[in-house]
């Protein structure tokens, strides 16, 4: 994702805004993690002051929560726009699965800030809120798809396959997993 900073004295709306600095903040956690971002870089790609992220979120770890949910909340919906239509649970999870590997091929960032918010999961201040949003998503996709709970740990065990390939380069390694999300069963 390229964030284009307008030089433009065209007024937005605080929610404008607040998306602004989501964007820019969804880039600098998927590049640096938690800890090593920084919010007067994020406030540079926004375009704002440093100070006006304070005014729009208490602290940088409200920062990091709010880019992690609104990033759980477009995979979430992602996945039960794919499943709409079917009524086999076999194939809402295939459909979830071929949503899922352009999601996140077209926007690396977004990839990149799942895996940053798992490896922030230690600090005790952020660890219960990513573990709540994945635990919310299985549910989600368990629901939706009206899987067996196996299947669908199945289908988050080759996310997560492609997640760690295609973040280091080495999609080859995912086939198995690409082939399972194709496969008409």
């Amino acid at each position: 994702m390229i964030l284009i900073v307008s030089a433009s004295p065209t007024r937005r709306t605080s929610d404008q805004r607040r998306d602004q600095v989501l964007d820019a903040a969804t880039h600098e956690f998927a590049a640096h993690g938690y800890n090593a971002a920084s919010t007067a870089a994020i406030a540079k790609l926004a375009g704002i002051s440093q100070p006006y992220i304070y005014a729009l979120f208490p602290n940088k770890r409200e920062l990091f929560l709010a880019a992690h949910a609104r990033m759980i909340d477009h995979l979430r919906s992602t996945f039960l726009q794919a499943a709409r239509g079917s009524e086999d649970p076999e194939e809402r999870l295939q459909r979830m699965g071929l949503a899922y590997r352009p999601l996140i091929e077209a926007d690396r960032d977004q990839l990149l800030l799942q895996m940053q918010g798992h490896a922030a999961a230690g600090d005790p201040e952020i660890g219960p809120s990513v573990a709540a949003a994945f635990k919310a998503l299985f549910d989600d996709v368990r629901r939706v798809s009206g899987a067996p709970e196996d299947e669908v740990a199945r289908f988050f065990a080759c996310g997560m396959l492609i997640n760690v390939t295609t973040a280091l380069g080495l999609s080859e390694l995912a086939a198995p997993a690409l082939e399972w999300t194709a496969a008409a069963r």
